[in-house]
């Protein structure tokens, strides 16, 4: 079974579309993350979630 560690954002409501998409563009090319969720709320803000593997190393003999 995998596990993952998740991340959650606060997009305030004044964050265009177009900043929201670059910021989470950063987070998944330099910190491998990819989105679970995206919430849009009526006022305008968002949550995101997003989530990677959690990669465990195991021994060798």
């Amino acid at each position: 079974m995998l596990d993952y560690s998740y991340l959650d954002l606060y997009l305030p409501r004044g964050t265009t579309r177009e900043v929201a998409r670059q910021i989470m563009t950063e987070h998944a090319e330099y910190g491998d993350w990819e989105l679970e969720r995206l919430r849009l709320y009526p006022d305008g803000s968002r949550r995101v979630r997003l989530r990677r593997k959690i990669i465990k190393a195991s021994r060798t003999l």
